[in-house]
């Protein structure tokens, strides 16, 4: 039926061998992903949660973690993590890099955790004191990591975050911006980054982010993922503004149904590791925006899988997800 809807009888994409089945549990019909519904990055999760070093590196092997930012976030947000990665840092040269990464993106969240999502005024002296203490050690492990594997795109994606958190400034954060971007000058994740750091409560101009978003999706092929950063731009917009119903003009609309039609639900559209994040990312703008034509399609197309990003702006983000879902 979708096929015909959007004027193709669009084939399934091949069914993934390591796919973790879906759980048969389910609340309002939804889930959250779970180490992004793959068996291999479950098996890296689990590794890293025991702390088996040598477990971790064989489960990397079917991975580039300098590119892959999908599975070294899954790695970001484990706790406990922080408790024996140094080990490895200090004591297997081989892969010190890959080490050094993990840790480095590990104090990144470690520290937010600490700093809370509260505003600034509201996070106390002591907050601040740890978040900085954790962001500083991230960037001088990032910039040795980067240092060490000059190939690798994710310590520059990774520290464009601490830059931002530890307000070093434009001319730092759009150094590491361009070191990325030479890397992959279509990173999605680098660019949705970007887009974040152009918002006026870090510094930016309203609109900024909005313009940049648009100027780096026309210059992307059909399929391309980064049809997403025009879909985040607009989640951005919508929290900054006073009004819940800031996205809901047809303007608004009509953007976000062709940015959808030309990336993630274009054929030539390749869904990665973890695709279930791009169209969670287009189901929260195209639900902001009151859209009915193209978000039926992407909710049908998750099948209620939830990722937590981008959710995280509202108060209780899978019981939205799961209303916003219902409505389409």
């Amino acid at each position: 039926m979708f096929g015909k809807l959007f004027g193709r009888d669009a084939e399934r994409p091949e069914a993934n061998p390591y796919a973790l089945p879906v759980p048969r549990r389910q609340k309002n019909g939804t889930y959250p992903l779970r180490a992004l519904g793959d068996t291999r990055v479950l098996a890296l999760v689990e590794a890293a949660d025991a702390g088996d070093w040598e477990a971790v590196k064989a489960a990397l092997v079917p991975f580039d973690l300098g590119r892959d930012h999908a599975v070294l976030g899954e790695l970001a947000e484990l706790d406990g993590l922080q408790d024996w990665i140094g080990r490895a840092v200090d004591e297997d040269k081989e892969h010190r890099a890959t080490a050094l990464l993990m840790s480095g993106a590990r104090h990144i969240s470690w520290g937010w955790e600490a700093r809370t999502s509260a505003r600034a005024v509201n996070v106390t002296q002591e907050q601040w004191r740890i978040f900085h203490e954790r962001l500083e050690i991230a960037e001088e492990q990032l910039l040795e990591a980067a240092e060490l594997r000059p190939d690798w795109i994710t310590p520059w994606r990774r520290l464009l975050t601490s830059g931002r958190g530890m307000s070093l400034g434009p001319a730092v954060n759009e150094t590491r911006r361009d070191a990325a971007l030479r890397r992959d000058p279509l990173d999605l994740e680098t660019h949705i980054e970007w887009v974040s750091q152009l918002q006026p409560r870090w510094g930016g101009e309203p609109g900024q982010a909005l313009t940049f978003a648009r100027e780096a999706f026309a210059g992307a092929p059909d399929g391309h993922r980064l049809g997403c950063v025009v879909a985040m731009a607009h989640i951005e917009e919508w929290v900054e503004s006073d009004s819940r119903d800031h996205l809901d003009t047809p303007q608004v609309q009509e953007e976000l149904r062709e940015a959808a039609r030309r990336s993630i639900l274009h054929p030539a559209y390749d869904r990665p590791l973890g695709w279930q994040e791009d169209f969670n990312i287009f189901a929260m703008a195209l639900a902001l925006s009151a859209e009915s034509v193209v978000a039926p399609r992407v909710f049908h197309e998750l099948g209620g899988a939830y990722t937590s990003w981008p959710w995280t702006y509202m108060a209780e983000p899978e019981k939205a997800y799961a209303r916003f879902r219902r409505r389409a």
